[in-house]
């Protein structure tokens, strides 16, 4: 009878091995979807845990941060993806109270994990910056007045500099496009901290009214943002409000392609966001969610962490020091850049105040 209750086992063992494991000499096939801001470093990551972990292979897709979420809701994509990392981990915070109101399960395995950290600043072109913000801080009253007024002629520039251009991204489809519109709105009705409620104000409808009329066709990504501002250049791209790791890293191929940097700005207030993971359970077996942890894990061992920061991140790991990474960006006297910026940084505001920034932003006309 023993004997029998031993086999038993053995054979029970071995079956989850088989449910958990790959078989020898088989590759398992994650997809990992993540935020544009995430594009670069994670395709030398992905890389290098590929090298470290034969047994999987990795494919990277990008989508806008709001897209992750509401792609995966609607089941729209046309592969399962394993791993999520969009901007923030707000974000996948909806995506799984959203998904519990319909399916009562959770959307996810195990809990959400950070792995690189940013915050919203805005970029313009030196002789821009120096007529739009003479105090040499950024401020919304300026830029909302630039707006208004349209041309840099009526705001002090020069003629030839024509039509006042700013950029940013779709509220609908992107996270640095709703920390826009929600920092501008908190500073138009002087707010320490904005909720839900405070944003039904004339002043705010008039104000997203103003930015959705002057901003034209808004990118769906942060860093396709960046790309657009550096190719087009003064006169059809004058100030954008991107993540700092994003300006960080491209601010050598605008000093190529426009023969200058951009200036860098810190937000007063600003808001860091977090690039969280979360491992996704839809048709995502254990076996495979337990490689995908493996990966998450790899982004936040320090020697990941160090490549986050050669490519503009702020660590989530404290044993990483911006200062001592080779080649951080830090460390490459890029104008404005700061390694411990003196401005505020609030949190980050939650889901029904973000969800009121997106309608009024589609109401807006």
């Amino acid at each position: 009878m023993n004997k029998r209750i031993l086999l038993s086992s053995a054979i029970l063992l071995a079956s989850l091995g088989l449910a958990y494991a790959p078989l020898p000499g088989t590759q398992q096939t994650l997809v990992i979807v993540s935020g544009s801001e995430l594009q670069e470093p994670l395709a030398v990551l992905s890389e290098r845990f590929e090298q470290e972990n034969p047994a999987i292979r990795l494919t990277v897709a990008i989508q806008g941060s709001q897209d992750i979420v509401n792609n995966y809701l609607d089941d729209r994509n046309d592969f399962d993806p394993a791993v999520l990392i969009p901007a923030n981990g707000e974000l996948l915070g909806e995506l799984r109270d959203r998904w519990q109101t319909q399916f009562g399960d959770s959307p996810f395995y195990g809990e959400l994990q950070p792995v690189a950290k940013t915050r919203l600043v805005a970029v313009a072109w030196p002789d821009r910056g120096k007529v739009l913000f003479p105090s040499g801080q950024f401020q919304w009253s300026r830029l909302e007045t630039a707006l208004a007024q349209s041309t840099w002629q009526s705001i002090g520039g020069k003629a030839e500099w024509g039509s006042f251009d700013l950029i940013m991204t779709d509220p609908d489809r992107s996270n640095s496009g709703q920390l826009t519109l929600s920092l501008w709105a908190q500073s138009e009705i002087n707010r320490d901290r904005l909720d839900a409620a405070s944003l039904n104000q004339p002043a705010v409808e008039a104000l997203f009214s103003l930015v959705k009329k002057s901003v034209y066709q808004p990118p769906r990504s942060t860093d396709v943002l960046l790309q657009e501002f550096i190719a087009r250049g003064p006169n059809d791209a004058d100030i954008a409000t991107v993540y700092e790791s994003i300006a960080l890293y491209r601010w050598q191929q605008a000093n190529t392609t426009q023969r200058q940097p951009y200036q860098i700005y810190y937000l007063d207030p600003t808001i860091e966001t977090v690039s969280t993971a979360a491992i996704a359970s839809r048709n995502i077996s254990r076996g495979q969610a337990k490689a995908a942890q493996s990966f998450v894990d790899f982004l936040t061992q320090p020697e990941q962490q160090a490549v986050f920061v050669q490519f503009g991140f702020r660590p989530v790991n404290p044993a990483v020091d911006l200062q001592t990474v080779p080649n951080s960006p830090w460390s490459q006297n890029i104008p404005g850049a700061e390694i411990d910026p003196a401005e505020e940084v609030v949190p980050l505001p939650d889901r029904d105040t973000l969800n009121e920034v997106i309608r009024l932003w589609q109401r807006a006309s």
